[in-house]
């Protein structure tokens, strides 16, 4: 079995021959549009960002670099980019380059409804207006929604896409940022829109959202999501496991805040994290072992993770049904 074809399997919950070491036989293709700059300056909407070197990321937004001042005139302060005056060609020359017998391609679409309102609001009022001016902040997300729609629309039309990759952190470390009846009523809706230009053109839905984001989980998978990185640990991934099997693949899980990236751990307890994460999620596919989130790591610890999820990962299938089996480790 092929990668690319073991990925298939992972996705489609049919029995995979392996546990992937992350996005394994997927080619990710980046949207032309600006979101998020590498340096100092304006991303495509007029936010301003500044640039930190060795910073995680690099660059982040501006304090006071936002543009709407005031949410209830959002319609005159707004700067939406324009899809048809971006230059394509690049992202075509990319996608022809790809072997679509060996790889699955994924569009890279970042800065989701929630974060480019706060991206343009700035965070502390944008987080006042979700309560405050509900129905403000619902037409400005619609107004960003149609963008969404627009850009992906194009970007598969250039691309042929598999997989989107749409990211939106909806969550911190203990709950949403805003509460979930608010999270219903704005982000939601317009992100069911999204969800469904992808799905009228049988693309994967890849949604991208940090923090604990458990008392809408189950809202994102009745949507249509299909998978969901970097599944944190700060939710209780074996219970939503459990609850929605079959459903949607989990890609990450491997804790990187309180093992990965701990002082003083060691290697043995990298491979038993790696080892707990495969038990938890892997029963009949839907699971991608990877870290927690992205964030530098000792390179020895990074070489234990990597050659766990390849020796444990290849043993954890046994029969036919894909279910758990064959060897199993100490932890």
């Amino acid at each position: 079995m092929t990668p690319y074809e073991n990925m298939l399997r992972v996705l489609d919950h049919n029995s995979p021959a392996w546990v992937p070491h992350g996005p394994e036989a997927i080619v990710d293709i980046d949207s032309p549009v600006t979101e998020r700059p590498a340096i100092d300056g304006n991303d495509a909407f007029g936010v301003h960002w500044s640039f930190e070197d060795g910073a995680e990321g690099g660059t982040y937004p501006t304090l006071g670099g936002h543009t709407i001042l005031d949410i209830r005139a959002w319609r005159e302060q707004v700067t939406i980019p324009e899809i048809s005056e971006i230059d394509w060609s690049g992202v075509a020359t990319e996608a022809a380059a790809v072997d679509r017998d060996r790889h699955l391609v994924r569009g890279f679409v970042e800065m989701g409804l929630f974060e480019r309102s706060y991206l343009l609001l700035g965070m502390s009022e944008a987080l006042m207006a979700y309560l405050t001016n509900t129905r403000e902040m619902f037409n400005l997300l619609g107004a960003v929604a149609d963008y969404k729609i627009a850009l992906i629309t194009r970007l598969h039309e250039v691309a042929n896409l598999d997989i989107v990759w749409y990211g939106d952190d909806w969550g911190t470390q203990n709950n949403l940022f805003i509460p979930p009846e608010i999270w219903r009523v704005t982000v939601k809706p317009h992100t069911q829109r999204i969800y469904d230009c992808m799905k009228a053109r049988g693309i994967r839905i890849w949604q991208h959202s940090c923090g604990r984001i458990e008392s809408v989980f189950a809202d994102m998978v009745e949507m249509g999501a299909e998978i969901w990185c970097p599944c944190q640990p700060c939710n209780d991934l074996a219970a939503l496991k459990r609850a929605h099997r079959g459903k949607i693949t989990f890609s990450g899980g491997i804790d990187s805040q309180f093992v990965l990236a701990r002082p003083g751990v060691t290697a043995h307890e990298v491979r038993a994290e790696v080892r707990r994460r495969i038990n938890e999620m892997a029963a009949a596919g839907g699971y991608i072992a990877a870290p927690s989130h992205a964030v530098p790591y000792d390179q020895n610890l990074l070489a234990a993770m990597s050659d766990e999820i390849g020796t444990y990962g290849r043993h954890y299938y046994n029969g036919t049904d894909g279910e758990a089996g064959g060897r199993r480790f100490e932890t």
